[in-house]
């Protein structure tokens, strides 16, 4: 992967979209049918979510059209927390035909969020 930073001089708008109770069905559950999604469960006071955001954003940008890549506050959304056992926060959820099938609880360098992606589209 490209060092190069994601932030900055581009003025691209985020390949990390906001999901809520609302939209989490559609965008998450649904789209996991036609390309795994990860969601980032993180809250605004939290550091260690802070810290991951840019890696979630970078890594997203890299997998871009093969991966979907989406964020849930766990703050305004705390029913989806809770009934995908969010029990700690950063933590990443990975959906594929619907199902749960990986999930990283805490922050983590780019390379563990790419390794847990290729893990899953290298399954078919």
């Amino acid at each position: 992967m490209p060092n190069e930073p994601l932030i900055g001089g581009t003025g691209a708008a985020s390949p990390v979209k906001d999901v809520t109770t609302a939209t989490f069905m559609t965008e998450v559950v649904d789209g996991s049918f036609e390309a795994p999604v990860i969601v980032d469960f993180w809250a605004p006071w939290c550091g260690p979510c802070k810290m991951l955001a840019p890696n979630v954003e970078k890594v997203a940008g890299h997998y871009a059209g093969r991966v979907k890549m989406v964020k849930l506050n766990t703050d305004e959304n705390p029913s989806i927390a809770g009934e995908y056992q969010v029990s700690g926060i950063p933590s990443l959820i990975l959906y594929k035909s619907g199902q749960v099938v990986d999930r990283i609880v805490g922050y983590v360098p780019e390379s563990a969020i790419a390794s847990m992606i290729e893990k899953h589209l290298s399954v078919a």
